[in-house]
């Protein structure tokens, strides 16, 4: 079987699984991939960028690694490189976990129970949430779907049709080695950098897909376009700013401003000034402009891959 039907079935079959199973409660393969890189970093660390961009080569290339020596065992068998392919694709995808958690928190404000959804939050990002009222839980959530949908599904199916399973496996990798060293505390500003800078290498693509994908999929495709063109460059991060901005502009409200992490409060720009502020039922329509942008990107990314095998033959 073609390497690209085989992504095609593979990574069909992976979004399905995680949109009927979500992420398993115990022994999910991205924490296994965690705490095997947390006792690298137990054994490496040093407060220097040099430790840290081993730490990542060892984390990140063994995940290429174990990936490149799995589909290789399976290439004589068509099935089983679907079957490989299929559970990669659901492993590294979290496109289930991020709709539940953030319609748990809508559920919350909707009954009008804050304190709830304020406990909830952190399941889904790392806003400060004693800090935020229903209004502010609401944008939090919205701006975590938009930016998750890049992170948790559409990046990971840009990966999967350049590198296939090590592809899937090398961009969870490094987007977990981000979330875990890459932020800018005392103990990773330096061994983190090499990580958080991968990151933004291997989101890269997949950001800008998403945002004109969601462009695609909202209900104003000029005001994300408008949104993205004058706002994604304001952001502090180089591939949440297009997201964001394209998802604000789709929906029609404004995201960014003012808000806490861990205590330190960032000041950052409005995105798409023209629209409303977020309101509760904004995360809802922000969930299925979400759905809509992951199948849409399983179809460009078979489509690409598809292009890809074209080319090389």
């Amino acid at each position: 079987m073609r390497a690209d039907r085989v992504f095609a079935y593979g990574a069909a079959a992976g979004l399905l699984g995680d949109l009927l199973l979500g992420d398993p409660r115990r022994g999910h393969p991205v924490a296994v991939f965690g705490r095997a890189a947390g006792a690298v970093e137990r054994v490496l660390w040093r407060d220097h960028r040099g430790w840290g961009a081993l730490h990542t080569a060892v984390c990140a290339g063994g995940s290429v690694a174990l990936g490149a020596v799995a589909q290789k065992a399976v290439r004589p068998s068509p099935a089983a490189s679907v079957a490989l392919t299929g559970a990669a694709t659901w492993a590294v995808v979290g496109g289930t976990s991020l709709v539940r958690e953030a319609r748990a928190i809508g559920r919350a404000l909707e009954a009008g129970d804050v304190e709830a959804a304020r406990e909830r939050l952190p399941h889904l990002c790392g806003r400060d949430p004693q800090a935020l009222d229903a209004d502010g839980i609401a944008r939090a959530v919205v701006e975590s779907v938009a930016e998750n949908t890049s992170d948790a599904v559409v990046g990971a199916l840009v990966w999967g049709a350049v590198g296939g399973v090590p592809g899937l496996l090398g961009f969870r990798a490094v987007n977990t080695l981000d979330a875990m060293v890459g932020h800018k505390s005392p103990r990773h500003r330096r061994y983190g950098w090499a990580s958080a800078r991968l990151d933004d290498v291997a989101g890269w693509p997949g950001a800008r897909l998403t945002a004109v994908l969601a462009a695609v999929a909202g209900s104003d495709p000029r005001g994300a376009l408008r949104a993205w063109r004058a706002d994604a460059g304001k952001h502090p991060s180089p591939n949440a700013g297009p997201v964001e901005a394209s998802f604000a502009g789709a929906l029609g409200v404004r995201l960014g401003g003012t808000l806490s992490y861990a205590g330190r409060v960032e000041h950052r720009p409005v995105l798409n000034q023209e629209g409303r502020s977020v309101e509760v039922q904004d995360i809802e329509r922000a969930v299925r402009l979400s759905r809509r942008v992951g199948l849409l990107a399983l179809g460009a990314s078979v489509a690409a891959r598809a292009a890809l095998k074209a080319r090389a033959s």
